[in-house]
Order: C-alpha cells, then structure tokens, then sequence
C-alpha cells in the first residue's frame, strides 16, 4: 500500500465524537468538514469545522444514515477521506464500499473486515476457528420462538437473548427462566429491528459473576497488528457501559497476555486494518483467569471509552487512524507500548436516574464542566444547545487519569462534583455516587453491581428538602412584584399588626406541594420538610415557567401552580398513563374495556432506539387508548386512560 498524506477529512457524525475527531485533524493541519442535520445546525461539532453541510431533517434515517448525501458533502467538499466516528454508519460495510467506489478513503477497517465481525453469530463461528475461545450459546439461523425457547432451555437459565447485529446493549435482553422467554424475545426482536434493520438474535448462556473486559487493537495495511491493552467496562445498566476504566483492576499479567493474543488473532482472521475492539467476558467469581474469559464481539470501530486507553499509553487513537489509512505503517510495536497510571471515564448523560433513566431533553439553560489536573473533557455541546429526542443524550465524557486507580477515581469524583448541568435532568450525582461507591473502590463489582445496588446509588440527598426550601425562597422573589418605595412590599410581609403566616402552593417536579411562609423579624423564613444545612453547592437557575435548583449533581424543578392545568375530560378517572419522554409508540397492549392489574405493561415507548415499557400504575378498568401504534408522541401526551379500582 502506498502512503498518501490526507489532507481533508469529512467527519460522517455529530456530536462529541465529531468534535473529538475535528480537534485531532485540526491539529495535523487538516482541512474538516462537518455535516448535520437540521436540528444540528447550531451544533459545536458545525462551529469547529472549517466547513459544513446540512444532509437532511432531524430524523438519523433521513440525514446521518444517507450514504448517499454524505458522499455528495464529500464531493462537493473535496474531501479526501470520511472520517465515521461510532455508531450510524461506522460499522456498515455497504459504507466503506460506498466510499471505495467514490475514490474517497474510509478511515476504518475494510467493508470485508466489517461484514465477517459485524454479525455475532458468523463471528463467533469465525473467531473460534482462530482459536479464540467463545461463550456456549446457539449461533444460528433458525428463528422461530418455540425452536429458541427449547434452545434456551437446553443451554440453561440464565440466558442471554443479544441482537445479531446489535450492540450498544439495544436488542439484548436477560431471561431468568422460561415464563418471561416469549415477551423478552419479542421485545428484543423489535428493538433489534428498529435500531438495525434486523430483528435476528442469538441466545447464550448468561455468565454469573460476569466482568466485561475488552482489548483495543489496532492493526495496519502491512501486516503489523498490536494491542494497546485492555479497559474494563463492567459497570453497566441495561447493558449499556456507564463508567469505563483502563487497565483492569485485578487484571494478572497472564491474562493480559492471554486475552491481548486472543483478541489480536481475532483482528487477523478478518485481514483488520485500523482501530477495532475485540469484547470478552469473564467469570469474575474467582478473579480473572486466563481460561475464564470467553469472546463476544468485536467492534469494528473507534469506541466511546477510547479515551482512558489513550491516557495510559500516552497514544492519540485519532491520529493513529488517520495515519494507518494514509497507508502508514503503525508508530510503535508491541514492545513500544506500556501501561502508565489508571484513567477511568463516566458518560454523562441527559437522562433522569429517579424516573428510571428515562431520556431527558430541553435546552440546556446552564452548563459548566471541570477542569483541573488528571481531568479530560469530551463534550460537543455548549450552554444554549438543546438536547433533542433524536440522537444519543450525551452531555460530555469526563476522563480522570492518576498515577493509581485510587487517585484517578478520587479525580473523577471531584471533578463530577464540580460539574453544573440545568435544563434536562442528568445522571451527574449517580456517576458520582458510583465513583465513590466502597465495594467499586476495592474491586468488588461484575456487571450485575448497578442493578443489586441501584437503591444506594440513587438514593435522594437527605439534604433535598433544604435545596427546595432555596428554591421556593428563589420563586417567592420571582413571583411577588414589587413596588418600590411602598411599605407594602409584599416580598418583605409588610403589614400592620403581627408577623404574616400564608400557605404557597406550588409545582414540585410536576406534582402540586404546599410550603408555609412566615415573615418574621428576620424575613422570610420557609417551612417545607425536614430542617438540616443546604447543600455545600447550590444554585438556583431561572426556568421559562419557574426556577431550577441545582444541587449535589441534582436537579429539581419548581414552578407556580397552572389553575388551568387539570383535564376536565377525566377528572374522576384515577389513572392517566402519559408519555415519559419524546419518542415512538410502538406498540399498544391493550384496549377500551380491558381489565388490568397493577404493574401490567399496557404500551412500549421506543426513544433513541431504546424501549421503555408503560404499566399500570394500579388496578382498575382502560377507559381510553388516546393514541396508536406507529404515532410519534410528544413528552407528557397522554396516551391511556384508566378507571382505577380506588377512584372507582
């Protein structure tokens, strides 16, 4: 292959990862060209390109996932390669082909490459002939439910349903035992379908105790393929990685040396050229062994934690890609590389840990990230910029590094401390409960930890009273006009005769709440809760309908009771299933008249490719189905109706 110096680059993305990949072309005096969709038109990743191209609406099918408007960008811009960065079209092989066939360099392994690892089940079978060892399960075609629930059992509970061509935890489902097999399958057949195209599945055994360990690779056109070692990636919810760290804590130097062969054997058996990832499990109930790890997959792309493998080598993974695919043979070969510290990165994400994780969108009114020593931010948006319901809500990725994993951790904490997010709800105080929880901190986690302690994890601040007691302090000024000069400002409880008392009735998080107010000799003082100190940070942010507290990592929104805010269509009707966020209904299960119990799932809700289930908050009797399967439904529409045994 011939080396040929790229000049231009088209980054095929948005987001964090385009900003990522502009700063480091930037830097090797490369021209950028960004493309966006119309909702991104304001985007950073727009802003730090020397030049960009709008590529369609909102939607990722009509914009971000059109080859061919992005090769016409391409075109038009003279762009010599297109960078993909992760997810939309990273891992599509008709992609890379699309480019070859345009005489534009695809920075990423070749469309062959792609194609063998980019469905699980031809995966395993390819990599297990390379002698790379994979988890028991059944790998092929036969789809039909009754044929996989036999196979499930066959394999015994419990079992792990995954998406062929999934990955970033959408298609994936764990089956305890043969009752919830049938609802999971289908649930998991229709997400994999939405996400990508293709409802097919496998099904595994699930591993108890299991430590998600993954090897970075990196491979050239002439031969030379090495490991930048390994990052755990063990602390998950719903199978997607929250907080990522490099090396592995308890990792031996055997099982290094044994996992970082298996996965670079892997990357040859496709003829890899560029960045990839080879994923393993590990049975992590007697330390990691080198006969206890088993391959999952391989991701034939740059990964979101790239970042901790970069702070421990010293290593820009970025500019490794671009000189690989200007025909440059690797920098450094396995002897050339070494383990300096601990980094670890938390993904920080618009979404809201108390109502279940549930996406969170909306302008972000305020947004300030840390800095300091060891700390490293990744971000593609800015204060202003509105999280939308269209693509992944990352906020930022922070990145600590240390000299040990304890100091890296102890930098991660302080620096999601002093991290201010208002507008959407975010998930800033469970990263930081996370990166102080004890048993993570001495190495006892598997990627079971979050769900066995997400009580903990996100446990209210007993300080929480005391921040709404600011804010209501905050709405009172806000809401009581003044006169200036007249001593019957009702800020201050003027009046003859004693002190004024009144009861403030209010919004709290969408539910009504009262507080007392009491004008005394000091001012006012409020009556709401529990009495305890406010929170070491605090602010409090305006809102368009009232204030926003931010404290401890939390929000909490406050507003002015609307007298017109009741349905008069269902006043005496005790249940009113309403949208959690922007999204796609997809299906409806029920109907007018049907009976239902409490916990029952009545309809799913798909929003950034993820499913979220709506249930019966009690008992009772389905007075209406509002919408339909297929319609887009704004946050809050209603959806359901019940007549509920206890309104009944």
């Amino acid at each position: 292959m011939t080396t040929r110096r790229l000049a231009s680059v088209l980054i095929a993305n948005r987001g964090e990862i385009a900003c990522r990949v502009i700063r480091t072309a930037r830097r090797l005096g490369m021209r950028t060209i960004a493309v966006y969709s119309e909702a991104d038109r304001d985007a950073l990743h727009v802003a730090l390109a020397d030049e960009a191209h709008c590529i369609g609406p909102a939607p990722a099918a009509d914009s971000y996932l059109r080859i061919d408007r992005i090769l016409d960008a391409a075109r038009v811009s003279g762009a010599e390669c297109i960078h993909p960065g992760y997810g939309f079209l990273s891992e599509r092989p008709d992609f890379a082909d699309a480019c070859a066939e345009a005489g534009i360099v695809f920075v990423g392994p070749p469309a062959s490459a792609i194609r063998a690892m980019g469905l699980k089940d031809a995966a395993k079978a390819l990599v297990a002939t390379a002698g790379v060892p994979v988890v028991p399960g059944y790998h092929g075609a036969r789809q039909d439910p009754d044929f996989l629930a036999a196979e499930a059992a066959a394999i015994g509970y419990p079992v792990l349903i995954k998406a062929v061509a999934g990955g970033g935890g959408k298609g994936m489902r764990r089956v305890e035992g043969p009752e919830g097999f049938a609802d999971a399958l289908a649930s998991a057949q229709r997400e994999a379908q939405n996400a990508f195209g293709d409802p097919r599945v496998l099904v595994e055994k699930y591993v108890l105790s299991p430590r998600h360990v993954e090897i970075q690779v990196f491979c050239d056109a002439h031969g030379n393929a090495v490991h930048l070692f390994e990052r755990d990636c063990s602390l998950q919810r719903r199978h997607q990685k929250v907080i990522e760290e490099a090396p592995a804590p308890g990792m031996p130097d055997e099982v290094r040396t044994a996992m970082g062969r298996a996965a670079v054997e892997a990357a040859k058996a496709v003829g890899y050229v560029g960045a990839g990832t080879v994923e393993f499990i590990a049975d992590g109930r007697e330390g990691l062994r080198p006969d206890g790890f088993w391959f999952m997959e391989m991701n034939t792309r740059l990964q979101v934690e790239h970042p901790v493998t970069e702070a421990i080598t010293g290593h820009d993974l970025v500019e490794w890609q671009f000189r690989v695919a200007s025909g440059e043979a690797l920098p450094v070969d396995q002897a050339g590389l070494s383990i300096h510290g601990h980094a670890v990165e938390a993904r920080l994400y618009a979404e809201d840990p108390d109502h279940g994780f549930l996406p969170s969108t909306g302008p972000l009114r305020a947004l300030t990230l840390p800095e300091g020593e060891g700390i490293r931010v990744d971000t593609g948006v800015r204060a202003g910029d509105r999280v939308t319901p269209f693509y992944d809500p990352m906020i930022a990725k922070v990145i600590a590094h240390g000299a040990t994993r304890d100091e890296a951790l102890d930098r991660l904490a302080g620096a999601l401390g002093r991290t201010l997010v208002a507008g959407p709800k975010t998930n800033v105080a469970f990263l930081k409960a996370l990166a102080e929880a004890k048993d993570f901190r001495e190495g006892r986690f598997d990627t079971g930890f979050i769900d066995r302690d997400l009580g903990a994890l996100t446990a209210p601040s007993p300080r929480r009273d005391a921040a709404i007691r600011a804010g209501i302090r905050a709405l009172v000024a806000r809401e009581t006009p003044t006169t200036a000069g007249s001593p019957w400002d009702a800020a201050d409880g003027f009046q003859l005769g004693e002190a004024r008392r009144q009861t403030l009735p209010f919004v709290l998080e969408g539910e009504p709440a009262e507080a007392g107010l009491h004008w005394g000799a000091t001012g006012l003082t409020v009556e709401y809760g529990t009495d305890g100190p406010e929170p070491a940070s605090l602010t409090v942010i305006e809102a368009a309908s009232g204030v926003l507290v931010l404290a401890e990592g939390r929000q909490i929104a406050l507003s002015p009771p609307d007298p017109f805010a009741v349905d008069l269509d269902h006043i005496d009707q005790g249940g009113t299933i309403k949208a959690p966020m922007h999204g796609r209904l997809v299906a409806v299960l029920v109907a007018p008249g049907d009976r239902v119990v409490r916990g029952q799932r009545l309809a799913v809700v798909e929003a950034m490719k993820m499913e979220h289930a709506l249930t019966a908050p009690a008992d009772g009797t389905v007075a209406e189905v509002a919408a339909e399967a297929g319609q887009q439904v704004a946050e809050g529409a209603r959806l359901i109706t019940l007549t509920t045994e206890d309104a009944a």
